[in-house]
């Protein structure tokens, strides 16, 4: 089941485009050129290159894609209105979605305890320490319960996420996974806790989570259609079933660039975006992760020396077969980009070359 909309409001225009060379950008056309042409990327769909909100490249191919919910959609000359499975970037807009809903009084704060806006699953509470769980474990990660989706294919039935999908009653299945950690103490990539922040806001809003995002989010950023998938029980995907162009991906990360602003008006909190990209935890030993969000830091230009170049902080929100959006502030950049390697162990390659080998190699 996919719930699907359209902006009833005038869509925004799209940034000024301009030339690369003019953005302070070497040769970006030609390096992304040269990279398909050597094999180096491959399958992406679409990829929307943001600097000093002008449009520096942006750029569409053909290929096969999968839809969240429904599956195989066959072969796709994608264009920029073409929707496309976010994945676990969807997250990352949860994680915005959030702190909208604190701002506006129909979700607790970060302090809250967790069982406080489930009472319904209060004799949950009372074994294993889970009454020690607040909100802000759920918007890190750092929950400390039982749940592995990382080590098994989302396929397998056992992988935590798909089992969840499945449960007869998915925010039961979280909220009784046994506690294995301290509450804080270490990050677990949980598709549950996303799921839980996105009950919280339909209960507080009395909305879809789809419904709260295109009032609250997309409507504000002038998007185009988007669609949130979900389940037979009519019970979104929260943590991977946002569908939307890359563009306007891309837009979100422009308006989370300015720190949550649209023009002059406020879309995001501004504190809330400091929190969700605030290190809260490492994830491994490049990533950290905040409010759903992963920062990094990212070297790029020539090293002199033992130097590695510049090193600056980057933003990310990333999803699986190659969804990404990067978002580096000390350059004014966002990168947006789509693909469909979904399943394949190296997936992580087309991304992670496109970021650093095409773009960033080109930055002046």
């Amino acid at each position: 089941m996919t719930s699907s909309s359209a902006s009833t409001s005038e869509q925004q225009a799209p940034w000024p485009a301009i030339a690369p060379e003019k953005a302070d950008f070497a040769g970006l056309s030609e390096c992304l050129d040269r990279a398909i042409a050597d094999k180096r990327i491959w399958n992406v769909h679409g990829l929307v290159v943001v600097r000093n909100e002008q449009l520096v490249l942006e750029r569409y191919f053909e290929g096969n894609d999968h839809a969240r919910g429904i599956g195989d959609i066959g072969s796709v000359r994608f264009t920029p209105g073409t929707l496309h499975d976010l994945r676990s970037c969807s997250k990352s807009i949860v994680g915005l979605l959030y702190g909208i809903a604190v701002q506006q009084g129909k979700a607790p704060p970060p302090e809250a305890s967790l069982f406080s806006v489930f009472p319904e699953y209060a004799d949950l509470a009372k074994a294993d320490g889970r009454g020690q769980l607040t909100i802000h474990h759920v918007l890190s990660m750092t929950m400390g319960t039982d749940w592995d989706e990382s080590s098994l294919r989302y396929s397998d039935a056992r992988n935590s996420e798909t089992a969840m999908d499945n449960a007869p009653d998915r925010y039961r299945y979280v909220l009784e996974r046994p506690v294995v950690d301290a509450p804080g103490a270490h990050w677990t990539y949980c598709g549950g806790a996303t799921a839980l922040l996105a009950r919280i806001i339909s209960k507080g809003s009395g909305q879809s989570l789809h419904d709260f995002a295109r009032e609250n989010l997309f409507d504000s950023l002038g998007m185009g259609p988007t669609e949130w998938a979900g389940g037979p029980d009519g019970e979104p995907f929260a943590a991977s079933g946002a569908r939307m162009s890359v563009r306007d991906l891309a837009r979100i990360g422009s308006m989370i660039l300015r720190g949550g602003r649209i023009g002059d008006r406020t879309v995001v909190p501004a504190d809330w975006v400091t929190r969700c990209t605030t290190p809260v935890v490492s994830a491994d030993e490049l990533r950290r992760y905040g409010y759903q969000w992963f920062i990094l830091d990212v070297a790029f230009g020539k090293p002199k020396g033992w130097a590695v170049g510049r090193l600056e902080r980057m933003w990310m929100a990333q999803g699986e077969g190659g969804q990404r959006l990067f978002i580096i502030p000390a350059l004014q950049l966002v990168i947006a980009m789509t693909a469909g390697n979904y399943g394949a162990e190296d997936q992580w390659i087309p991304p992670t070359r496109i970021l650093r080998e095409v773009v960033l190699s080109s930055v002046r």
